[in-house]
């Protein structure tokens, strides 16, 4: 699935634009949501196997996971010198270390003597010691200790030093490289810095943290949080109020965003919503619900609720919350940088990470981090609530009404593998633009796969 440099000549759907969406927007809009780039990405089905063969997910970990800049945790998790972070990709296992200079540093997570993991969870140390024999080292991965030493002549002290993998931050978070010869991180990131510069991630804290396993490939998961198409069938309560086929999405490299208008109907439903019905429809309620806030006249729901989160941010925000439009406050502003790391623009509070469930091809795990402001000292990052394949969503009371959102997703993605699996079609046929983002991942995970030898087929 090549891309091409010819433009995309596809029609629209009916019913206003995003664009012309901002320009009723009661603040002046940032110069970020005003850009727009939807270069076409080549009509290509994706093949099935990608998902049910177990050879591409052996040629993933050996040609994305190796080779790859990927989101590990944030700075707030490893704080202090001695912190320590355990990530665990496919079937290996990574250390993020603060060490006694403050520096933060990465180590695959094996002992040099007999390769036990030097960690098995996150903690603060003040060296790094492997609990099987002993052998110690210090958090900048300079030898320490080697327990009987008289019977090691052969270990020489500055070649035993722990092995590092690169190390790259953006916006509070720390990303990991294990391929040495890899480019450079800023190159990696592109224009996601410069698209998130008046939306401060890194003065957040996570307050929230939910991991769930889920019975279906990695890149099934990712998928259903990468196009706005499913929600005529998926969300159907969702449609009086979110403008779901007007969305706008954009490819930069390896950044991609999907920008989805709320408070607006979708050109899907043939009938005009009055303003409450798109308010209630906003915020999921449902009929056996009291409203949670009812729409003056002559006011708008996008209105409204941006009015709503400006005063619910400005205890902890301050005055400078009057300098965020109401897109900013109301849209959902889905960013992805590959392979598998989704920030939300704004104070939408919502980061995705998906990846495999350890090297099970077939499952997956799905988090959901909310990155909230503060005030004052930084509040310590949430504990992960994990969930398993049984458990639902809404077990999670700390997501609130995307739980519930999140719910209506997860049975769709079992259901994708199964029937992947059944297919005799062999592959699967994407839309241009409204499934652009899914096309660019393809076009950079083929790329990924080419590097070195021929992609198998």
């Amino acid at each position: 699935m090549t891309a091409t440099s010819e433009r995309q000549t596809t029609g629209r759907s009916r019913g206003i634009s995003y664009q012309q969406l901002l320009d009723t927007d009661t603040h002046p809009v940032p110069q970020c949501l005003r850009e727009e780039s939807a270069p076409y990405l080549g009509d290509h089905d994706v093949p099935v196997a990608y998902y049910t063969e177990r050879r591409y997910h052996e040629l993933e970990k050996q040609k994305l996971w190796a080779k790859v800049w990927q989101f590990a945790c944030r700075e707030e998790h490893i704080p202090e010198a001695g912190d320590t972070y355990v990530y665990d990709i496919a079937d290996r296992s990574y250390l993020i270390v603060r060490d006694q200079e403050g520096v933060i540093r990465a180590y695959p997570n094996a002992c040099l003597h007999r390769g036990r993991q030097l960690r098995d969870e996150a903690g603060r140390v003040k060296e790094l010691r492997c609990s099987f024999h002993g052998f110690c080292w210090n958090l900048d991965g300079s030898l320490q200790q080697v327990p009987c030493q008289w019977d090691f002549p052969q270990i020489e002290q500055d070649r035993f030093h722990l092995p590092e993998v690169r190390v790259g931050t953006w916006a509070g978070f720390v990303f990991i490289n294990p391929d040495l010869g890899c480019e450079p991180f800023e190159d990696f990131v592109g224009v996601l810095p410069a698209q998130f510069e008046r939306w401060d991630l890194a003065n957040r804290f996570v307050e929230v943290h939910v991991a769930k396993r889920i019975a279906a490939n990695w890149k099934i998961a990712q998928e259903a949080f990468s196009e706005a198409f499913h929600v005529v069938a998926t969300h159907p309560q969702l449609l009086p109020g979110i403008g779901d086929a007007n969305s706008q999405y954009d490819v930069w490299g390896n950044v991609s965003r999907a920008i989805t208008p709320n408070g607006t109907p979708s050109p899907h439903i043939s009938w005009v919503p009055t303003e409450q019905e798109m308010f209630d429809s906003m915020v999921d309620r449902r009929l056996d619900e009291d409203p949670v806030l009812e729409v003056p006249d002559g006011m708008t729901a996008r209105e409204l609720s941006a009015k709503a989160s400006r005063e619910a941010l400005r205890p902890t925000v301050g005055e400078a919350i009057d300098e965020f439009c109401d897109a900013e406050l109301v849209d959902s502003l889905d960013y992805s940088l590959f392979p598998n790391f989704h920030p939300w623009g704004a104070f939408n509070r919502i980061v995705y990470r998906f990846r495999p469930n350890g090297d099970d091809h077939r499952s997956c795990i799905m988090e959901c981090l909310y990155l909230s402001p503060f005030s004052g000292e930084r509040p310590p990052p949430a504990p992960v609530h994990w969930l398993d394949f049984e458990q639902d969503w809404m077990e999670a009371d700390e997501l609130g009404s995307l739980a519930r959102v999140f719910d209506q997703d997860s049975f769709n993605m079992p259901k994708v593998m199964t029937g992947l699996l059944s297919a005799t079609k062999p592959g699967l046929t994407l839309g241009l633009y409204q499934e652009s983002k899914l096309r660019q991942f393809y076009n950079q995970l083929e790329e990924y796969f080419a590097r070195g030898e021929e992609t198998p087929r």
